[in-house]
Formats: C-alpha cells, structure tokens, sequence
C-alpha cells in the first residue's frame, strides 16, 4: 500500500500553463499520475498536453473528481491559491511554492486543519508513491515500487538516497517531502505513524538536516515503533547561525544541532548513515 496518494488519486495542478507548471505536469503524467485538470485565471478552455484548463478550482470540481491539488504558483499569489483549494474541499495540497511568507504559510496550515486538508510542504519538491502517482517535481526514474517508506525534509538529498536505495534493490511504498520552510503541513511523526501502520512498509528512512527540533521529536516516537529506521542528517559541518539552504536549515541559541539529532535518534533506536550511500547497507544490515 501507499500513503497519502496513490494509483487512483485524481490530480490537478494550479499554475499549469506557466513554464514550470507545463514542464512537471507532462512528468507527472509520464509517471502515470492522473491528472484531471488545471487551473489558470483567464486561461480556462485551453489544454495542456490534452489536460484541460479551468479558470478555478471550484470549475475544476464541477467536471472533475479531484483529490489532491499541486501549487506551481508564484510565492505572492500562493496563499489564494491554497485558499481556493482548500475551500472547495481538496483534501491533499502540495505546495512546491519557496520563499512563501511565514505569515501566509501559518493562514494556509491553520485552514488546512480547520478543513481536514493534508499539506506537504511548503517549499516541497512533494510526494511519490512510487509505481502509482508522483504530484510534484522529483525526477521520476529514481523511484520505483518496494517495501521503504521515506520522509524527507531535504529534496535534492533525497533523490540521491532514493536513487542509490533503487540501486541496491530497495523499492520505496511512498517517499513524502516535508518541505523546507519553518512552518510545514507535516512533521516526520505524521509520515511516520502512516508508515507504522501501512502493511506494505517493512522499513523507514528518515532524511533530516540541521534546525529546528523535528527530528528530536520524530526520535520520540521511532522508540515505539516495530519498523526499523535508518536516518541520514545534513548540515554537519554547518557553522552557527548560518542558513543552509532552506530557512529552517540553522543552528540559533545552541537549538538544533546535527550532534543533538544524531543522538536523539541513535538512542531511539535508529541507524544514523554518515554519508547518504550508507543508506541502503544499514538497511539491509536492519532487515537481516
């Protein structure tokens, strides 16, 4: 099984007719994810790629079933655009958008509970349930069926751990991205109680990096579970006070160091890779 989305989740993308948006929704339907529809203000009866083209999210519904919604959508204009969705009952949104403002990211998470919606990201490269449906941007010959469950709150990092995990043999159920940013729809304890209780996960990999304190509080609940879990944190030689990357990527006040998060999770159980190509042997040592 997969969590979240799979085989017959029915997809459109908000932003399609813009170059991004054009680009990853032809990637997303070569991977075989179904997408129903797009939405463009003032584009609506054109098509992309034989997908039509709605002028809102509510005219989208009207024609087709829609369960989830990707957001290529500039960081400006973004919190309409989760609005909309969110209102008119989409209950899975995927918000790729970076550089979102905090205070817009607080009003998308905030009515997303209110209305039942699950948020991956902001600032996300977005979700695979890998042989079934890919809504977002990872590049699709890295993820292929298997038993590994994968959260991530790095992109990049990810497809290189999914990729080196293909090449040894380890399929991935879903591959969640948590999203970069302060303020996310998902914390690891979300993703990972899914993947506790999905019959199809044998294992987990859980993909952290400095900041914040999400992997301390993933850690808590790593101890209670049944699956194994092998980790790999980034930002190990990352200087204090610095952002890595992402904005939630930085060491303030002595808070959220590798170190802590390496120990948090060793302690709890977990296998903690050195260097992300010791993924798949510590999985494999885990499942012996």
């Amino acid at each position: 099984m997969a969590i979240i989305i799979n085989e017959n989740t029915n997809v459109i993308v908000q932003g399609m007719t813009g170059n991004q948006g054009k680009f990853h929704t032809r990637q997303m339907l070569a991977y075989g994810t179904k997408i129903v529809g797009g939405v463009s203000p003032g584009k609506g009866g054109q098509e992309v790629d034989g997908v039509p083209v709605f002028d809102t999210v509510y005219a989208a519904m009207e024609q087709e079933r829609v369960d989830a919604s990707v957001l290529f959508i500039p960081a400006p204009f973004a919190k309409d655009a989760a609005f909309e969705a969110i209102t008119a009952g989409v209950k899975v949104l995927v918000v790729v958008t970076e550089h979102i403002p905090v205070h817009d990211e607080m009003d998308i998470i905030e009515l997303a509970r209110k209305k039942g919606t699950t948020v991956v990201g902001p600032n996300t490269f977005g979700i695979v349930s890998s042989g079934k449906c890919k809504i977002g941007i990872p590049p699709n010959q890295f993820f292929v069926p298997g038993s590994i469950g994968v959260v991530a709150r790095s992109g990049t990092l990810t497809y290189e751990i999914v990729g080196n995990l293909t090449a040894n043999g380890f399929g991935q159920t879903t591959v969640v991205g948590l999203g970069g940013d302060r303020v996310v729809g998902l914390s690891f304890v979300d993703v990972l109680e899914k993947f506790e209780k999905d019959p199809e996960t044998e294992a987990v990999v859980l993909v952290g990096e400095i900041g914040g304190n999400a992997e301390e509080e993933a850690s808590l609940f790593v101890k209670k579970m049944s699956k194994p879990v092998v980790a790999y944190i980034a930002g190990k030689s990352a200087p204090p006070g610095k952002r890595m990357g992402h904005a939630g990527a930085i060491i303030e006040r002595g808070k959220g160091t590798f170190s802590a998060k390496v120990e948090a999770l060793t302690a709890a159980g977990a296998s903690v890779a050195t260097l992300p190509f010791e993924v798949p042997e510590l999985l494999r040592a885990k499942l012996k």
